[in-house]
């Protein structure tokens, strides 16, 4: 027999409060809708996209690490904050750099598909830095529990339901800045010179997002 308080995951009223909360976090452009336009304006539309899914896989697992109760250390040890956001924002300016650095070869890769190898890349680089973002998972840990119902299915399972919801409606916002600025970028493939320097505005982009990351300190 099933145990009732498991169908509890969570109450619908929590469940609408929580979708709209997310909602209105993620439609207004933050750092990760900045970072998925850079990588369409990089690499395009089908490189934006899995950029988009590797960055949910990669908030995802914050969502399952705050469950486990690990989310607690991040919110409580600057340290472990700190080795977290330092180590994201290295990712994000090595990956701007590349991107300024490949600026002459956007040209050519519209012409070509991209390989298996470059697109699990390409979603490797949206997970990590997904998962290195201390600011999210400092998020999670202090609202996930305020949506949690006493008498429910477990904290941990309300708690990564509420996640899988997040992560849905990130997915959905966040794949229609990288469409449109993956079809925007259409139309400067026309001259090799604008491609090239849009490429290098999108690595601009994102060592810039970066070095923000590296300053940015917890509200405590």
């Amino acid at each position: 027999m099933v145990d009732a308080r498991l169908t509890d995951v969570p109450s619908p009223g929590s469940l609408a409060a929580f979708a709209a909360l997310s909602f209105a976090l993620i439609i207004v452009p933050g750092p990760s809708v900045m970072f998925v336009i850079s990588r369409a304006v990089s690499l395009g539309r089908r490189a934006a996209i899995l950029t988009v899914v590797g960055n949910a896989a990669g908030v995802f697992a914050q969502v399952v690490l705050v469950a486990l109760g690990l989310g607690v250390v991040v919110e409580r040890s600057a340290a472990v904050f700190t080795s977290i956001k330092l180590v994201g924002a290295g990712y994000l300016v090595w990956l701007g750099i590349q991107a300024i650095r490949n600026r002459g070869q956007m040209s050519a890769a519209l012409e070509t598909s991209e390989e298996p190898r470059r697109q699990a890349s390409v979603l490797a680089d949206g997970f990590i830095v997904g998962l290195a973002n201390p600011k999210s998972i400092v998020f999670f840990a202090a609202i996930l529990p305020q949506f949690v119902e006493r008498g429910g299915a477990p904290a941990g399972l309300q708690m990564a339901f509420l996640g899988l919801v997040f992560v849905v409606v990130a997915l959905i916002c966040d794949s229609a800045w990288g469409i449109a600025a993956g079809t925007a970028r259409q139309w400067f493939a026309s001259s090799p010179r604008r491609l090239e320097r849009l490429g290098a505005a999108g690595g601009a982009v994102m060592v810039g997002l970066g070095i923000q990351l590296a300053f940015v300190g917890r509200k405590d």
